[in-house]
């Protein structure tokens, strides 16, 4: 049973402590990570033989593949997910950046260039559930960005087949090329390439603990999104919500797995103890049961607050990766709120509403890291390369300060080299 706290008697610590496993997978992660590297196409088909229980002859999927699965799903569910890719392409569209430049000083022009990432990489995690919302959330902003090639991994069953609403969220998004990859094997091989898989510039995407720690350790020789944690809730609410609402959002997240975090913050001690109520009702009714009962009993959390502004300062310490404020005249307090990583507004916004179908992105900032980073967006697959030009009499008026300056620092080659071109004749 989810437990109840008073104001004060939990931690910022403790509100989203998890169980964490004690399987030390960096070693594990450095192996896989090591034998990619040197052995290539051979290594991914024996881990796909090893964990995926899959023997395959080629980790390429083919158009016919792709063609096929589309043929395999329902018509409507095709339908939403291409409603769902419509209203993610209007809301990450509006995050275009445009190069810049500046003339306004004779002789002198200096600029910013926004150029994409040639390739990235998209991670779709497979295993207990599958995830095309996240091909939609993580390669539509690639293609929006501009990205020459959006390489998809993501494991397969042990038939040796991609789930079918994975391939067709794919070809819905416009995915170039996609392999039968997971775990850590697949970040290596995207981090480094294979005879068979492009190294990429970047690579995306959530995963399990294998998959989060050989991100960490490809840093640096590509660019990631960040580190995800299990996933987390906090909702804010006050005493006339409806606490049959408010127990299926937390259930929402504490289906994911059996580490994610649900906490509910209110200034009503009634709401807090029918909402305990509820969760007991409907945890037996979901199929996911032993998953979110388990999030729940070991994760869960209600915190009753003496007043909403303090509720909100406990969102605001916690930082959490979904918030949703159910409150009457939810703008009223957007302002207030300055650490989430999406918020969901009023009586009506469930976060599924996010998750699926809304528009803005579902890949976000975990264990308290959206005190100072963003959702996945347009700007994850683009960089910015500056440039500046001087005409001789422009170098003139400024090189004196330029070479004092450097010779500040005790740099005085960078102070000559400010002053050489002046010492010729034009």
């Amino acid at each position: 049973m989810i437990r109840i706290y008073k104001y004060g008697e939990v931690s910022r610590e403790d509100i989203f402590a998890r169980v964490t496993p004690t399987v030390n997978v960096e070693e594990i992660v450095a192996d896989i990570i090591a034998n990619v590297r040197a052995r290539g196409d051979a290594a991914l088909l024996e881990y796909c033989e090893k964990f995926d229980h899959a023997s395959l002859s080629s980790l390429a999927v083919t158009k016919e593949e792709i063609d096929e699965a589309i043929s395999l799903v329902e018509p409507r569910f095709l339908e939403i997910l291409r409603d769902a890719a419509k209203n993610i392409r209007a809301f990450h569209e509006r995050q275009v950046r445009n190069s810049f430049i500046l003339n306004e000083q004779n002789g002198v022009v200096i600029g910013q260039k926004i150029i994409p990432v040639d390739r990235a990489g998209l991670y779709v995690p497979g295993g207990t559930a599958a995830y095309p919302s996240t091909v939609l959330m993580d390669s539509i902003p690639a293609k929006i960005a501009g990205c020459r090639e959006v390489v998809m991994v993501t494991p397969p069953g042990r038939d040796g087949k991609i789930n079918p609403v994975i391939l067709a969220a794919a070809g819905i998004a416009g995915v170039d090329r996609i392999f039968k990859l997971g775990g850590a094997q697949a970040i290596a091989a995207l981090a480094y390439g294979t005879e068979s898989v492009p190294r990429v510039d970047k690579i995306v995407g959530p995963g399990n603990a294998f998959v989060a720690e050989a991100k960490k350790q490809v840093y640096g020789t590509v660019s990631i999104d960040m580190i995800a944690g299990p996933s987390e809730i906090l909702i804010i609410a006050d005493g006339a919500s409806n606490p049959r609402h408010l127990a299926a959002d937390l259930l929402s997240q504490a289906e994911h797995d059996k580490l994610a975090s649900a906490v509910l913050v209110t200034d009503s001690a009634e709401l807090a103890l029918a909402v305990q109520e509820e969760l007991e009702r409907q945890i037996p009714l979901l199929p996911r049961e032993e998953i979110a009962r388990a999030s729940i009993d070991n994760n869960g959390k209600i915190i009753v607050a003496p007043t909403l502004s303090s509720a909100i300062d406990i969102a605001n310490e916690i930082a959490p990766e979904h918030l949703e404020l159910c409150v009457d005249n939810p703008f009223d307090y957007l302002d207030s709120i300055r650490h989430a990583g999406s918020i969901f507004m009023g009586r009506n916004c469930p976060e599924a509403l996010g998750d699926y179908f809304a528009g803005p992105n579902h890949t976000l900032p975990t264990s308290g890291t959206a005190r100072f980073s963003s959702p996945l967006s347009v700007d994850d697959f683009v960089k910015k390369t500056q440039y500046t030009y001087y005409t001789r009499e422009a170098l003139s008026r400024v090189a004196a300060d330029v070479a004092f300056f450097a010779e500040k620092e005790g740099l005085s080659a960078h102070a000559r080299s400010a002053t050489v071109r002046l010492e010729e004749p034009k």
